[in-house]
């Protein structure tokens, strides 16, 4: 035999039908017709499947009544047989029904108070369906959620499929929660089934998934209809709801009760080599933040004057690093204590924990003295030393112990091919053997410094230059130099040059070794260059005599060196040769001299 579908028409008081608050079970529906019959008498219909068979009587659904009714009593179609009813308002179904046989059953419910006195009456009409499609859901179904969002948030949707015609009582569905699932914090859409939540209080941190069990019932949602269950998985995804809280806390005694107190601060306590590196971390300030680690955003300050001291740094995993921006020196200062303060950046809500979090600690440093090695007064050393020559004071190299104990410092060269040697107790150095500068102009080696005895040591690099010594005289360059008869007095008649062979930039001077009543040597410092002058004028080109000139040229090298040259000077009436490279020279140098003889 197929299933057949009973519907079950109850028909309440008004005062009952406000009192009973079950829609799911009963659907109350008012008929002005009926109303006008009696006063106060309702008329509403259950629906169920044929073949519905039980080994006991099969409660389909519940009669409203009054609190005073304490019995009731049915007339009509199948009334204490098919039907029946007890004390609390159950109505069951005893047998196994056929729609062929009877698509429909009308009843009435009476119902009596304490005394057996009629208090109201329910008509019933019970309709029989045959056998329907079952609802069906295609997967399970999951879901996420802010937490602390708004009530009536949507988190998901579930659907459910019923091949009857979704118009007929047999393919309407309605959803609903089972109670084997999570029913305080979420709710569903009896039509769309649309899940929302009905909380605005949502914490990850006390729970992070709920699983719902959705029901999708046919008939319309009435108890006899089919059914189907899936499964909702919610997730809540968490937000930055709570501060970040030190985890070290300083209990501190009354001085009145001497009881423990709440600590208002956070204490950290970390001994630091004062060798400590730079931004490495000396210490962590541990955290408390129950949001995930994505979300966490704690935020340091450091009260001064130590912030440029100190600083902290976020670690992966969000607590702070506390590292140092300066060299410790446990001479100057063997501790510190500061404060931290720690603050969330990018709250999303007012904390959770807003009035215990604990956002302040003391945090003392102690910094321990380490046996440091000698330090050197300068970071490079540099000296320069002339080649080929003895030295016996060349510089000095210091160091001192910069511990306490301020031991004495020995000094040496490793190297042993150095040509350079250095005082053990006072650091001077000097030549073991002349240098030459051709071989090797610079010499770098290292100095080391040493505590006595035999303790720690350093070592600092030394640069020697060598400097070239002034070892060959200049020699003086000149083009020909002429008179003519009619040249005047301060007429420039040559140019002298010179050249070194030496790496020294020289600085030539010239000047004539005999003085002179005709000529004059000007030496231009501003290209190391030497101008002849005439002193006088109106020379005879009868005289067969030409004049000579003695010059010294010296390059103001160390030692300076000179050389003695002699320049002819001669007559001439037709000079085109002398004209055109004087000219050029004149040119070149930009400085004026003698015009052409006639």
């Amino acid at each position: 035999m197929g299933l057949m579908v009973l519907a079950l028409t109850l028909v309440l008081t008004r005062e009952e039908t406000a009192s009973s608050g079950s829609s799911d079970v009963v659907r109350k529906e008012f008929h002005p017709d009926l109303l006008r019959q009696k006063r106060g008498i309702h008329r509403q219909t259950l629906y169920m499947y044929e073949g519905r068979v039980d080994t006991s009587p099969y409660v389909i659904g519940r009669i409203g009544s009054f609190q005073k009714v304490k019995r009731y009593h049915l007339e009509g179609e199948g009334a204490n047989s098919i039907f029946t009813v007890d004390d609390e308002g159950r109505f069951f179904v005893n047998k196994t029904l056929n729609q062929k046989e009877k698509s429909r059953y009308l009843l009435k419910a009476l119902m009596y108070d304490g005394d057996n006195t009629l208090v109201g009456s329910i008509l019933l009409d019970v309709e029989v369906f045959s056998s329907g499609s079952v609802p069906v859901f295609p997967t399970t179904y999951s879901g996420s959620i802010k937490e602390r969002s708004r009530i009536g948030t949507e988190v998901v949707a579930v659907t459910a499929t019923d091949a009857d015609d979704p118009e007929q009582p047999q393919g309407a569905l309605r959803y609903s929660l089972r109670p084997e699932g999570e029913l305080s914090a979420f709710e569903i859409n009896s039509y769309t089934g649309v899940v929302t939540s009905r909380s605005d209080s949502l914490d990850r941190e006390t729970r992070s998934q709920y699983v719902l069990v959705v029901q999708a019932q046919d008939l319309d949602g009435y108890p006899t209809g089919h059914t189907a269950t899936t499964s909702v998985t919610i997730t809540i995804i968490d937000i930055n709801d709570n501060i970040a809280s030190f985890t070290r806390q300083q209990q501190w005694k009354s001085q009145i009760s001497h009881q423990l107190r709440s600590p208002s601060t956070g204490t950290y306590e970390f001994q630091v080599p004062e060798d400590q590196k730079l931004n490495e971390t000396i210490g962590t300030l541990t955290l408390e933040d129950r949001d995930e680690i994505q979300n966490k955003d704690p935020v340091f300050t450091i009260t001064q004057p130590f912030d440029n001291m100190f600083q902290v740094k976020l670690s992966p995993v969000k607590d702070g690093d506390l590292m140092l921006r300066q060299v410790l020196d446990y001479e100057t200062r063997s501790s510190y204590s500061f404060t931290v303060h720690v603050w969330e950046n990018n709250l999303e809500t007012p904390a959770d924990n807003a009035d215990s979090a604990i956002t302040s600690a003391q945090v003392n440093v102690k910094v321990i003295d380490v046996d440091e090695p000698p330090m050197f007064t300068r970071p490079i050393y540099k000296f320069s030393v002339m080649e080929e020559t003895m030295v016996t004071n060349i510089g000095a190299v210091s160091a001192r112990d910069p511990d306490k104990a301020s031991k004495s410092i020995r000094y040496s060269i490793e190297d042993k091919d150095c040509p350079i040697g250095v005082d053990p107790i006072t650091g001077q150095l000097f030549t073991l053997r002349k240098l030459d500068r051709k071989l090797e102009a610079t010499h770098i080696f290292q100095v080391r410094a040493q505590e006595e005895p035999g303790g720690l040591e350093s070592f600092f690099k030394v640069n020697i230059l060598v400097q070239d010594i002034n070892a060959n005289p200049p020699e003086l360059v000149w083009d020909e130099v002429f008179v003519c008869e009619n040249d005047m007095a301060g007429t420039v008649i040559g140019r002298l040059n010179a050249t070194d062979t030496d790496d020294q930039i020289p600085f030539f001077s010239f000047s004539l070794v005999q003085p002179s009543t005709t000529f004059s040597i000007t030496t231009n410092n501003s290209d190391n260059t030497a101008d002849i002058r005439l002193k006088r004028g109106h020379f005879s080109l009868d005289d067969p005599t030409d004049y000579m000139l003695e010059v010294r040229v010296e390059d103001g090298g160390r030692p300076p060196m000179s050389s003695v040259v002699q320049v002819p000077i001669k007559k001439r009436n037709i000079r085109h040769l002398f004209y055109l490279s004087l000219s050029a020279r004149s040119l070149r140098l930009h400085t004026p001299v003698q015009p052409l003889c006639k």
